[in-house]
């Protein structure tokens, strides 16, 4: 069987992310989506709570077989040996995302985990977390960027 494990801080997870999910889904038997609790990406200056986010990608993945939602802090490698995964998911939007993590990559596999790059559908390419609370915050729509029970989230952790 493989596995894959699919990191991120998902603060919240739009649809971008679920794109990605899908289609490592196509590849691998499973996939874990690991909600990084690490205190290096509390920087991030989260909007949602560990607990908030594994609840919401639960909702949002439940259509979905093959899926399991997971919170992890620490070394992702030892993440990953831990929960058996043959390879690293990771989404890329942008070359300067290829360029950050080309070198994560090439650190993983140096460590034993090959990462497996999943390029952004065009319709998805220009999402991100941050975009999608800085327009909720500022009163933009976000509809069809993330899953509704998300923009929800946002807009009553963002209300005014």
């Amino acid at each position: 069987m493989t596995k894959a494990c699919y990191p991120g801080s998902f603060d919240p997870i739009t649809y971008g992310h679920l794109d990605v999910i899908e289609r490592a889904r196509r590849v691998f038997d499973e996939v874990v989506v690991a909600v990084s609790g690490s205190p290096s990406n509390l920087s991030k200056n989260a909007l949602f709570t560990i607990d908030e986010r594994l609840e919401m990608i639960t909702e949002v993945t439940q259509h979905l077989d093959g899926i399991k939602v997971m919170n992890f802090e620490g070394l992702l490698v030892e993440f990953c040996r831990q929960i058996d995964a043959n390879a690293v998911v990771k989404g890329l939007r942008t070359v300067s995302d290829f360029d950050y993590e080309m070198q994560m990559a090439q650190m993983n596999a140096r460590m034993g985990i090959e990462t497996v790059f999943v390029v952004a559908g065009p319709k998805y390419s220009y999402l991100s977390s941050s975009l999608m609370k800085e327009v909720t915050k500022l009163g933009g729509e976000v509809t069809g960027l993330v899953p509704p029970t998300v923009e929800r989230s946002l807009k009553e952790k963002l209300k005014r």
